[in-house]
């Protein structure tokens, strides 16, 4: 008889649940009607930060050799991420026509 308390309540817990599309913040939730209380589950990816602002080739190129290397690139993360994009002939190093199409 237990057993099929907690399988009714299961099943009504189940099929009470409803999804909601919070748009604007990439988040779910989902609601499960129990006699107990409601349980919410939200779950999503939070919403991008803001790109930080870009610095000039010339701050990121330290060592003064007219290019931008793997370990300079650090200093910007997000051309760090995307160096081997930014570098356009393979060379390991960005130089500033690079950068600025990048």
């Amino acid at each position: 008889m237990k057993a099929l308390s907690v399988l009714i309540l299961c099943t009504l817990a189940g099929a009470a649940a409803a999804q909601a599309d919070r748009s604007g913040d990439n988040l779910r939730e989902i609601r499960f009607a129990d006699p107990r209380g409601d349980l919410i589950v939200r779950y999503g990816q939070p919403p991008p930060r803001p790109a930080e602002a870009r610095p000039a080739f010339a701050a990121l190129d330290r060592n003064g050799d007219g290019a931008i290397d793997e370990i300079e690139a650090r200093a910007y993360l997000t051309l760090a991420n995307d160096f081997d994009y930014a570098d356009s002939n393979n060379d390991r190093r960005i130089s500033a026509r690079e950068f600025q199409r990048w």
